[in-house]
């Protein structure tokens, strides 16, 4: 039998990556060509198995599905996706959480320096003719400052011996406090953000983290603090955000993501001098892509051919009446 998988976007230039696993398995790929919500349902309607990275797999997307047995994540974070309903319809749904670990932690680690060092500024004048150590504010010494870890999964806990190799003092409010080593717990979030120089956020996107960086976080900051987020837009309130970074309540922020996003054009953070902005690319590298898209379509294969995938991220179906999977994955 010949299964279908519908691709709906990839993180990748090209699929040859997932052609190759899906070809040896005897999986037909059906690429779609726009992430709208009712095109894809339209797709949808006589896959086995649904592939995503950024585009949203709504529940008009799922109850279309009637075959789709699961539905693999392109990334980690699952906010594009409606889990819930996805369990309810019997489906898998798996994510690839460590494909990038190190190249989001490398990035992280990158934006903290470049603000230390003023590096972006620099880098500007000098490319435009100048040469004047004055252009910018003086550097910042990191040795001896604290960096402040919002969640200590596997990104966070990788940028523990980064940061300690620096000099930095590391403090943390996640539940691997107690086991991450060269980490000093705090007792609230609150704690953490008036001692933190750099405060680092590693969470998933849900409704119980979202803005999980308002008005009264920021309020709480240095004033010589800066923010970074490489883990999803929505944990940070923008407007907030850019009224404190106006106002001059925290020093700067390092982004990749942002929310809304991207950010329309001519947004403040767009062009603030004390704001780096990448455009939602810290999981980059050649490495991690090939990790990434051999990972999602083997657990697409893996569901069709009857066998548990990793990083299961909706468990309770596996004991769902509604499972729609062959017996021997129970």
């Amino acid at each position: 039998m010949t299964y279908r998988v519908l691709i709906t976007d990839h993180p990748a230039a090209t699929l040859d990556v997932e052609r190759s696993v899906f070809e040896a398995a005897g999986v037909d790929m059906v690429v779609a060509s726009t992430t709208d919500p009712a095109e894809l349902a339209v797709l949808a309607a006589d896959v086995d198995a649904i592939a995503t990275c950024f585009a949203h797999v709504t529940a008009q997307v799922l109850e279309s599905a009637t075959r789709c047995r699961t539905v693999a994540r392109f990334g980690v974070g699952l906010d594009n996706i409606d889990v819930a309903r996805a369990t309810e319809l019997g489906m898998i749904v798996t994510n690839v959480p460590v494909y990038c670990v190190d190249e989001v932690a490398d990035h992280t680690l990158m934006m903290v320096l470049a603000l230390a060092r003023r590096l972006v500024p620099f880098v500007n004048d000098t490319a435009a003719g100048a040469w004047n150590r004055s252009f910018a504010p003086t550097p910042v010494r990191l040795r001896g400052k604290t960096f402040g870890a919002i969640g200590l999964g596997s990104i966070g806990s990788a940028l523990v011996p980064r940061m300690a190799s620096l000099g930095m003092n590391v403090v943390g409010l996640g539940r691997r406090c107690g086991v991450t080593d060269g980490v000093t717990a705090v007792d609230s979030l609150e704690e953490l953000l008036s001692v933190a120089d750099v405060v680092s956020l590693h969470l998933p996107l849900n409704e119980s983290t979202r803005h999980t960086i308002g008005g009264a976080e920021l309020a709480l900051m240095k004033q010589s603090a800066w923010l970074i987020n490489t883990s999803r837009g929505g944990l940070v309130d923008t407007e907030a955000l850019t009224a404190a970074l106006t106002a001059g309540s925290i020093a700067g922020a390092g982004l990749d993501v942002s929310d809304p996003e991207p950010l329309p054009p001519g947004h403040p953070l767009r062009t603030s001098s004390n704001v780096l902005l990448t455009p939602h690319y810290a999981f980059s590298s050649d490495g991690s892509m090939a990790d990434l898209s051999r990972s999602a379509a083997q657990h697409v294969v893996d569901v069709l051919g009857g066998r548990l995938p990793e990083c299961i991220v909706n468990e309770a179906v596996l004991a769902s009446p509604a499972l729609r999977v062959s017996e021997s994955v129970r």
